[in-house]
């Protein structure tokens, strides 16, 4: 296939590695972009890791050699999002792990529990009841809601292990509020990684692996798709949905820049 793309949106799991496992022909495609001088980001809904972990990760365990700055996680859209709605009201309270707790601190938010702004919940796989305690009576006394993420569960190698999204339903119940979701298949994640970027939305494509995230963030934008089979979805699910991919290929190998 040979389409002038200007500029890439990729997922990471599933798409440029599985789990701890290489994916061969992620790293040859990530040097072609490379090699063509074509801008891409990193667009992953993992809050948990500042893109200093994400881009250590790449290299030390799958031979991909990138910068920070094509690194953008849920976590930085989040505060990013914050950092442009909130004025002056700029306390938070977190549920969530150093990567989304530094991202709001380095976009000058204080966190605390008292009366605070905003109520922010991502992935914390060290959450305990107060944490939820805390989080759902702030939102009771006025904080807005906003959720990292809406992933049910997250792939490990002891299975599939409740996601972000799990916690944002917790509290979801608990203050019968509907948060504002910023990660993938929601898209503020892909306005905000458009605007650094610097490109339109007939320039990029969003690559992933999973249909009912990477490609419907994708299409919810208004962007065009490249569904890629290495990951979590399939030909038969895939077959069954209404609004398709703009592309659908087994590797990518089989992708020319």
């Amino acid at each position: 296939m040979d389409l002038t793309y200007r500029g890439y949106f990729i997922d990471l799991d599933g798409t440029i590695y599985a789990g701890k496992h290489r994916i061969p022909a992620a790293k040859r495609f990530i040097d072609r972009l490379k090699h063509n001088h074509i801008p891409f980001l990193f667009v992953t809904n993992n809050t948990t890791k500042m893109p200093s972990d994400v881009v250590s990760n790449l290299s030390k365990n799958h031979d991909i050699h990138v910068k920070d700055s094509n690194v953008y996680t849920a976590g930085l859209a989040t505060a990013d999002y914050l950092d442009q709605n909130a004025s002056k009201k700029r306390t938070v309270y977190v549920i969530g792990e150093e990567g989304l707790n530094q991202a709001l601190i380095r976009k000058g938010f204080h966190i605390t529990s008292d009366h605070p702004n905003y109520v922010v919940v991502g992935l914390d796989r060290n959450v305990t009841y107060e944490k939820f305690c805390l989080a759902t009576l702030a939102i009771q006394h006025g904080a807005t809601f906003i959720g990292t993420n809406s992933d049910t569960n997250i792939p490990n190698e002891r299975g599939m292990l409740p996601g972000a999204g799990s916690l944002v339903e917790m509290v979801k119940y608990a203050t019968q509020k509907q948060p504002i979701l910023i990660g993938k298949p929601k898209t503020i994640i892909l306005k905000n990684a458009l605007k650094l970027i610097g490109l339109r939305k007939s320039d990029v494509v969003m690559v992933g692996d999973n249909y009912m995230t990477d490609i419907m963030a994708g299409i919810n934008f208004g962007i065009d798709t490249l569904l890629v089979y290495t990951g979590v979805s399939t030909k038969n699910q895939v077959s069954n949905m209404k609004k398709k991919p703009t592309h659908e290929i087994d590797s990518l190998d089989e992708w020319t820049i």
